[in-house]
């Protein structure tokens, strides 16, 4: 079977731009969560969100909507990294998940119609339309072949980096550029979500308010941002001297079929099998899980009773990074992976901040608080959507190349 390995990654998250801002958050257990200022958001009750810096995106990529800004940026960096392929343009592909696509420009265009009865700008669909982000990051870098999006809620990027593997494996496609972006910082996206009451609104401590696994959680915390990674077969990258990051070793897919919100034991834990079976890897394989872990009340203690089932009482240290950067929906899963392969690859685990008060219903080693050396060589990051979808990503880090 053609083993798939990551040779570039490119990031843009509430930490910064680039590899070393979200490292230096990640050891450092700081948030990037803050209150908001791309946006008027005196009207909304959150004010706060994982809101990436003005200056890690001003002026780049004018002429697209904000989620297809991040994930152009992100696509730079990780094939400034990859370097070369030697592949010819109609056999590297892309592949970009969002959950939300073109909020900016959607938001921006129903005001003009409805509150100020002015024109809609023409490029409004193209700008705003879900695989705007793969079109333009085909188009600045000349990939031909397979390319398309995903959308599957909160697991659309893990979805995007498993089919792009899936790609390679199959032949379809020599090199790809998997990920996803996500930017639904606006007001009618955030005034959904408050209608939901999943929201943990605690606008004089932004850095506290999202508490994954905690007895105390109050919901998830909106965010933005995009990943990116540069994906090639193993013998194509080891033939070319190219830096190997780390082995996407097994996807697993499935789907609730059930409650459209409330998550579901029974789906994640299937998927977490089903991505081990794929990487043939054992439970005592697995060093560390990167969890969904959105601080939610249901999904944090159904996420822990699914890990519970398929490692029993040896699952490894779990933790959650969206208690740093918050959820930014379909490129969560993406932004999880790259943050979590930083870490590793620096020798140590994410931590999971807030975590103040044990939660009984919560009870697996989450990292909590402060980071935690380890050697670690191969780790999950699970991603589960609204609409029952399940994505989970095995990757090994492949130290001795």
């Amino acid at each position: 079977m053609t083993r798939v390995v990551i040779t570039g990654i490119g990031i843009i998250s509430p930490f910064g731009r680039g590899k070393a801002a979200a490292l230096d958050a990640l050891r450092g257990a700081r948030s990037g969560v803050r209150a908001i200022s791309s946006i008027d958001a005196s009207p909304l009750n959150c004010r706060i969100a994982g809101e990436v810096p003005v200056d890690a995106h001003e002026g780049l990529h004018r002429g697209h909507d904000r989620f297809t800004r991040f994930a152009l940026i992100a696509a730079e960096e990780a094939t400034a990294q990859a370097g070369a392929l030697g592949v010819e343009d109609e056999r590297i592909g892309v592949l970009i998940g969002t959950g939300l696509g073109g909020c900016e420009t959607l938001d921006g265009s129903y005001k003009r119609m409805y509150a100020d009865n002015t024109r809609v700008p023409p490029l409004s669909i193209p700008m705003s339309m879900y695989n705007a982000a793969s079109a333009a990051v085909s188009a600045k870098f000349g990939a031909k072949g397979v390319s398309y999006s995903v959308v599957s809620a909160c697991a659309s990027s893990a979805h995007a980096i498993g089919l792009a593997a899936q790609a390679i494996r199959s032949g379809q496609a020599d090199a790809m550029l998997a990920g996803g972006s996500d930017a639904p910082l606006v007001p009618g996206i955030i005034r959904a979500w408050e209608s939901l009451r999943v929201l943990a609104i605690d606008n004089e401590h932004p850095e506290a308010a999202c508490r994954p696994f905690s007895a105390d959680r109050k919901g998830l915390v909106l965010a933005e941002g995009a990943a990116v990674f540069v994906l090639e077969s193993f013998e194509r990258a080891h033939d070319r001297g190219a830096e190997i990051l780390g082995e996407v070793a097994g996807f697993g897919a499935t789907s609730d079929a059930g409650h459209i919100t409330d998550p579901s034991a029974d789906g994640a834990s299937r998927a977490i099998r089903l991505a081990l079976l794929d990487a043939r890897l054992n439970a005592e394989d697995v060093g560390y899980i990167n969890a969904h872990g959105t601080g939610t009340r249901a999904n944090d203690a159904t996420e822990t009773n699914a890990i519970r089932e398929v490692f029993g009482g040896n699952a490894p240290p779990v933790s959650s990074t969206k208690s740093l950067h918050g959820h930014a929906m379909g490129a969560s899963g993406a932004i999880e992976i790259a943050s979590s392969l930083l870490a590793l690859r620096d020798g140590f685990l994410p931590p999971t901040i807030n975590l103040d008060t044990p939660d009984p219903e919560c009870d697996l080693d989450y990292v909590p608080q402060v980071p935690r050396d380890a050697n670690v060589q191969a780790f999950l990051s699970n991603s589960f959507g609204f609409g029952g979808m399940n994505a989970v990503v095995a990757v090994r880090l492949l130290r001795d190349l």
